[in-house]
């Protein structure tokens, strides 16, 4: 770790020039040709419907206004700090309770600390907040050098919490943070209070690959989960994609505004609740644009995919056994998710919920702001 270990002061202060350049870019966007037949704003099966994205994009140079957006994440205290060689940007929302419970939150992609702009005010009552942006992400940025994965990641944050005053914390993570909270509980377990995990229905398309399939499943419930694979295969080409050939996408992302509203905000429709029929409906449509925006004006499109390619060449393993309190909060729920994901019982409490989907913060916050604030007032 670097000896510098200042907290350094930091707002939000999009130059007027960069904002005046989005809003061209797009005014001047060269779209496809249409293709008869594909008229229909809902259908993705093809990916996002190009009339649903240029319906997205207008809105996006005419009617959303990143100076409010920026305003409102302005409210909340931000620092940052070099680890390792690494400018990290750290979120920090302090509770006027004495006896709150530091609370890491750990995002993942396509998701930022934006993600967490609706939980944060549910949860200041009870916990200190964190909420660090992963390496390459956001004003995470520009990436220091290679070799920035989920383990090294893992430590920064650790150093992180010590800087900010915090020995012992709790730890919340979704996707990409579920992987960095479990490693955080498993090296530093005399520091981790408890973890939390966020998680959804469509984690079994994960199960053989990822993750362990466990023994005694009958035949049908293997053939569940070989659906849930088979479904989820058409939603691994960002993932092939930034797994290998980063650089590749990452000059498209980095050059076209509608390029990386595409890439972002399909997944934001296929990984929210399918029960909504397009990302505004899934999620707020103002901080679906606030996050896509951070990905622009930071060039994160091309960074935060090379934390893909290093995890994908790390071969580390997701799961790491640990000897601390855990719970999952399971979105979007499946039947087979506590069997398959708790097969061993190693999680203290599992909760499922049929609402919300991959970004519970965005989607549901009250609900998972229920289960952080029930789980760690027990283990707290």
């Amino acid at each position: 770790m670097t000896n510098d270990t200042a907290l350094v002061p930091f707002r939000i202060d999009i130059p007027q020039a960069d904002i005046d350049d989005l809003r061209d870019r797009l005014a001047r966007t060269r779209r496809p040709h249409p293709v008869p037949g594909r008229d229909d704003r809902t259908d993705f099966s093809r990916g996002i419907p190009p009339a649903y994205l240029a319906e997205l994009a207008e809105y996006w140079r005419d009617g959303f206004d990143w100076r409010a957006q920026q305003a409102a994440l302005n409210t909340y205290e931000q620092v940052t700090t070099v680890v390792d060689g690494q400018i990290f940007h750290v979120m920090h929302a302090r509770s006027a309770n004495p006896e709150a419970v530091p609370l890491l939150l750990c995002h993942g992609w396509p998701g930022s600390f934006v993600e967490y702009q609706r939980l944060v005010p549910l949860l200041t009552d009870t916990f200190h907040v964190v909420v660090p942006s992963l390496p390459g992400f956001g004003f995470s940025t520009p990436l220091s050098g290679t070799g920035w994965e989920v383990a090294r990641t893992t430590e920064a944050y650790a150093e992180i919490m010590t800087r900010l005053g915090y020995d012992r914390f709790a730890a919340h993570g979704t996707d990409i943070g579920a992987g960095v909270a479990g490693r955080l509980a498993a090296l530093h377990p005399e520091r981790v209070i408890g973890t939390h995990v966020g998680s959804d229905g469509r984690s079994l398309g994960m199960v053989g690959d990822q993750f362990p399939c466990p023994d005694g499943l009958t035949e049908d419930e293997l053939a569940q989960i070989e659906a849930v694979r088979t479904q989820e295969a058409a939603e691994q080409g960002y993932f092939a994609m930034q797994n290998h050939r980063p650089d590749t996408i990452g000059a498209a992302l980095v050059d076209s505004p509608v390029g990386q509203l595409a890439w972002i905000a399909e997944k934001f429709r296929t990984w929210a609740n399918p029960a909504h029929r397009t990302p505004d409906e899934a999620v707020d449509r103002d901080q679906l644009l606030a996050n896509v925006s951070l990905y622009w004006f930071t060039r994160s499109g091309a960074s935060s995919a090379q934390l893909y390619y290093e995890a994908s060449h790390s071969e580390l393993d997701w799961l790491m056994a640990a000897d601390v309190p855990s719970a999952w909060s399971v979105f979007d729920t499946h039947p087979l998710m506590a069997k398959v994901f708790n097969a061993w019982g190693t999680v203290d409490r599992w909760v499922e919920h049929t609402a919300g989907g991959h970004f519970p913060a965005m989607e549901v916050p009250e609900l998972l702001a229920d289960d952080l604030r029930a789980f760690f007032a027990d283990v707290g």
